[in-house]
């Protein structure tokens, strides 16, 4: 690759330090719930004021606090300042998912080299996938380390403080960086819509202007590196619609008197899984098509009734549609499938009975069920609010809330025909893409150069995609379109009990990128970090970005 770029690196970062801090972060334990991710931001907070940047000024690191949850968690911010009060975030989470799947080797789960030696020790007696073949063949060498949270995510969060340290050096540094950790996104994104509406505050407390935000959250490639070594310029989004379908139960002897929601349930499942409707393309990038997440009936013991009740909830990615469009979508969706199971079964009737004779199904939503329910029953709104609280403060997942809230709803409506009622029942991911205004320009043009400046650097290639195709703290730091918000609410029926969203401005509005390491397997035992890329290349990126911020003007 040609360019015309000075390729002498703008921040001198040091991949010994990417790699400290890296190892270090993994070895603290911080899983996702656990009093361990309450006390990591003040272990965090220890080792970064020993730290060269902050030895000297330890108020720049402090601890923003999170709400909701077990434990009493927090955020981490640290900030090394420059002239002027232009600022860029570097920002991702410390919490991880749990070790227990790694069996015997769960000691020696957040200890890289230790567990790398395990891992090959396993996997030499006992390669039998091909994730297993490839994952002997990469930490068989020196390229590929093993660990819990290592790739996802603390590596990218080692590479930005690495471009801390190496920004702190610098005798005349333009600009500021904000250093931003947050718990929680492995479950609800509690910390980043925590830190999203404290962030004004914090700008305007140290007289900051944030002008653009890198996350760096990992990537999975099982190829060459090429897709991981990437910086995308937005991220996908993801909403988790869901139904909860009603019967008509009867005595299974008396099966054509009753309409089995167990039935009409299945129906439903594969009319929408992978449903073209709700799959979408961005140029090259095609989003995850929508898959069934959890499908559960309302029986608790054998007997010979039907179910009257089916709860479902779909996994739903985004790039461009709204949270209304999906909705649409999934009605029209539901209706094609009981259309499609009311006809079979009518014709399964007339054959042994010589009638079609079929209760109608209607399809609503939760928002209109409520509102029909309100308007019959003054006290409805009331009690169907004190209920969602009390379900809240028993710490059911979300979409458990969500169920048992919408089941109360539909016996507070006094109904008792077949229905499916339809809704979200989790925390909206909204897309980001960077906007049309100055400093989102700014970080395209800045990300744009660096990508070519290292590519040329390093001998290598860094991919520019539209999206990152992971769910990120990007939905709530980055340029969300806010407006979805209100429908996505009224159709959540944990919100605002179990669900808890800020007042006001719920998304930082940021312009942001994501540059983070990569590697395979997160999430499972076999995760890996690229270590040549996370600890060298991907510093100096971040890097390169930044200054390539700095150097631009509005």
């Amino acid at each position: 690759m040609q360019t015309t770029h000075n390729l002498e690196p703008a921040l001198q970062t040091r991949p010994d330090r990417a790699e400290y801090w890296a190892l270090r972060m993994t070895e603290l334990p911080s899983v996702s719930g656990s009093a361990e991710e309450a006390a990591f931001p003040q272990k965090l907070t220890e080792l970064l004021r020993k730290a060269p940047p902050f030895r000297d000024h330890p108020e720049n690191v402090w601890t923003i606090p999170v709400p909701g949850g077990k434990h009493q968690r927090g955020c981490v911010a640290a900030l090394v300042r420059g002239r002027g009060r232009r600022t860029v975030v570097l920002t991702g989470h410390f919490d991880t998912v749990p070790i227990e799947d790694y069996g015997d080797l769960k000691p020696l789960a957040r200890q890289a080299e230790d567990l790398r030696q395990g891992l090959l020790s396993r996997l030499r007696q006992n390669a039998v996938t091909r994730a297993e073949k490839l994952a002997l063949l990469d930490l068989s060498t020196s390229d590929y380390l093993p660990g819990r949270g290592l790739l996802d995510m603390k590596a990218g969060l080692a590479a930005g403080l690495a471009v801390l340290e190496a920004f702190a050096e610098l005798p005349e540094r333009e600009g500021n960086l904000l250093f931003l950790t947050v718990p929680d996104e492995e479950v609800n994104s509690a910390g980043a819509r925590a830190a999203a509406p404290a962030l004004p505050e914090i700008c305007a407390k140290h007289g900051l202007d944030i002008v653009a935000a890198i996350n760096l959250d990992a990537i999975h490639d099982e190829g060459d590196g090429s897709t991981g070594r990437a910086v995308a310029l937005g991220t996908i989004g993801k909403l988790l619609p869901s139904a909860m379908v009603v019967g008509l139960p009867t005595h299974a002897g008396y099966a054509f008197n009753g309409l089995n929601a167990c039935v009409l349930a299945g129906a439903l499942a594969a009319e929408v899984e992978w449903a073209e409707a709700l799959t979408e393309r961005a140029g090259e990038q095609t989003g995850a098509g929508p898959t069934l997440l959890g499908m559960k009936d309302s029986k608790t013991a054998y007997d010979v009734t039907m179910p009257d009740k089916v709860w479902m909830f779909w996994n739903v990615m985004l790039y461009r549609h709204t949270a209304a469009a999906i909705l649409e979508a999934l009605q029209g969706l539901a209706e094609s499938a009981v259309a499609k199971v009311q006809a079979a079964l009518a014709r399964r009737r007339i054959a042994a009975l010589g009638t079609a004779a079929l209760p109608e199904v209607t399809v609503t939503t939760f928002e209109a069920l409520r509102r029909e329910v309100c308007a019959a029953r003054p006290d409805a709104a009331a009690a169907l609010d004190r209920y969602a609280k009390e379900i809240a403060a028993q710490n059911l997942d979300l979409p458990e809330q969500c169920r048992l809230i919408t089941s109360e709803l539909w016996k507070l409506s006094g109904r008792g025909d077949p229905a499916i009622i339809l809704g979200f029942a989790s925390t909206p991911y909204l897309a980001t893409q960077l906007g049309a205004d100055a400093d989102a320009r700014n970080l395209a043009r800045a990300t744009e150069t660096a990508a070519e400046i290292i590519a040329a650097r390093h001998n290598t290639t860094i991919a520019l995609p539209a999206y990152f195709l992971g769910i990120s703290d990007m939905s709530f730091l980055g340029q969300a379109d806010e407006s979805e918000i209100p429908l996505v609410a009224a159709n959540t029926p944990a919100w605002g009990a179990g669900l808890h969203w800020p007042q006001g401005n719920a998304f930082a509005g940021i312009p942001i990128v994501n540059a983070g390491p990569w590697g395979r397997d997160y999430h499972t035992v076999l995760e890996r970090l690229h270590t040549p890329y996370a600890f060298k290349v991907l510093p100096d990126l971040i890097g390169e970005i930044v200054s390539g911020v700095f150097r631009s003007k509005r």
